[in-house]
C-alpha cells in the first residue's frame, strides 16, 4: 500500500467544559473567538482549566489527516516540532498509538497547545492558542532522508507562513518523487501569502484542498468558477462547500459530490478528515468521484462528535460504507481496512 508523510503544527488540544463564562472574562477572551497567547498566559489558563477536568487530544490540521490515513491502514508519518515536556511526549506517543511514524523534532520552547473552552447549551467553543515549539520548525530541521520511501506528502496550509520551510519541504518531497497535496487551512493565510501560494501550487502541488473562502482568496471567484481556475494550476482541485457538499476537478473531469448523511454537532476537523479519505482512496487508484465520496463519508462521521477524533462505532460504520464503495468501483481484491 502507498504511504504518506504529513507536516504540520504539533498541537495538543486541552478541552474543558465550563459552567459559565467567568474564565473567559478573566482572560479577556471573547466568546467564540480564537486568540493567540504568550507562554505565561497559556500556562495560567491551563492551570485554571484543570479544576474543571480537562481532556487532552493531540491535534493540528495535518496531524488529524495523518491520524486518519493511519487508521485506514495507510503507512503514515508525521513531521513536526515539540518541546521536551509532558505535552510533547503525549503528542508523540498518541500518534504512535494510532500507528503513525512520528518524526518529531525538539525545541527548547514548550510544546504547542490549544486551550478549548466549551460553554453554554450549544457547546460554544472559544480558543486560546500557545504555539510554542511549533513555531520553531524551520528549513534547517529538514533532511532529504525524512521523505524517502513516501508516496505522498501532505502540507498543512498554516505552515505556509514560514515560506522558507515550505519551499524546502516541497523541493525535497518532489525530489523524492512524492505526490504533494496541500490543505489551504485558512483564507487569511492564503491572502497574506498570495504570490507564494500561487508559486507553490503551480510548481510543486498536485492536489489542492480548499473550502469556499480559501478558494475565493486564491482565485477571487465564487466556488464553481474557483474550482475551474484552481484546476488550471494543479492536477486535482477540491473545493469543499460545507453542508452543500464538495466539488472535484482534474482537467476536463468534474464532479459535484453530495454530502454524506449526518447529524452534525461540531464541524471541527471535517476538512482534515475529508482530505484523509480522499488521499486514501486516491492511493488505491479510485476514480475521482469515489475519492470525493470517501472523503465525504469520513467527514460526515467527525461532524457527529465533539472534537476531531471519531469514535469506534462511527469508524466501524464508515469502514463498512467505504468497503462497499471500493468494492463497487474496483476489480482488484479489497485492501485491508484496519
Amino acid at each position: 500500500m502507498k504511504s504518506i508523510l504529513g507536516i504540520g503544527n504539533a498541537l495538543t488540544d486541552i478541552l474543558a467544559v465550563l459552567p459559565d463564562d467567568t474564565l473567559l472574562r478573566k482572560f479577556h477572551l471573547p466568546l467564540g473567538s480564537m486568540q493567540h497567547v504568550d507562554m505565561e498566559t497559556g500556562d495560567r489558563i491551563w492551570e485554571d482549566l484543570k479544576q474543571y477536568g480537562v481532556k487532552y487530544v493531540p491535534g493540528g490540521s495535518a496531524a488529524n489527516t495523518i491520524t486518519c490515513t493511519a487508521i485506514f491502514g495507510m503507512p503514515s508519518g508525521f513531521l513536526g516540532k515539540i518541546g521536551n515536556d509532558d505535552l510533547g511526549n503525549l503528542f508523540k506517543s498518541t500518534m504512535e498509538q494510532y500507528g503513525v511514524k512520528a518524526q518529531m523534532l525538539y525545541s527548547l520552547k514548550s510544546s504547542g497547545r490549544c486551550m478549548v473552552f466549551i460553554t453554554g447549551a450549544n457547546a460554544e467553543r472559544t480558543f486560546a492558542d500557545y504555539m510554542g515549539a511549533t513555531l520553531e520548525l524551520g528549513p534547517d530541521d529538514l533532511d532529504a532522508s525524512f521523505f524517502e520511501g513516501y508516496d505522498y506528502f501532505h502540507i498543512e496550509g498554516y505552515l505556509v507562513q514560514n515560506q522558507e520551510l515550505i519551499s524546502k519541504a516541497a523541493r525535497l518531497a518532489k525530489a523524492a518523487g512524492c505526490i504533494i497535496s496541500i490543505d489551504m487551512a485558512s483564507y487569511n493565510v492564503v491572502e497574506s501569502n498570495d504570490a507564494f501560494f500561487h508559486n507553490l501550487v503551480e510548481n510543486y502541488v498536485d492536489i489542492v484542498f480548499a473550502n469556499e473562502s480559501e478558494a475565493k482568496a486564491f482565485t477571487k471567484m465564487d466556488p464553481r468558477d474557483a474550482i475551474d481556475e484552481l484546476a488550471l494550476h494543479c492536477k486535482i482541485a477540491v473545493v469543499k462547500v460545507g453542508k452543500a457538499g464538495s466539488m472535484v476537478k482534474s482537467g476536463d473531469e468534474y464532479y459535484f459530490i453530495e454530502p454524506w448523511p449526518a447529524e452534525p454537532i461540531d464541524a471541527t476537523g471535517a476538512g482534515d478528515t475529508y482530505a484523509a479519505g480522499f488521499l486514501y482512496a486516491h492511493s488505491l487508484g479510485m476514480p475521482l468521484r469515489v475519492c470525493g465520496e470517501i472523503g465525504s463519508i469520513i467527514a460526515a462521521k467527525v461532524v457527529e462528535v465533539i472534537g476531531t477524533k471519531i469514535d469506534i462505532p462511527r469508524w466501524r460504520e464508515a469502514k463498512e460504507e467505504i468497503r462497499a464503495l471500493i468494492a463497487a468501483n474496483s476489480k482488484d481484491p479489497l485492501p485491508p481496512l484496519n
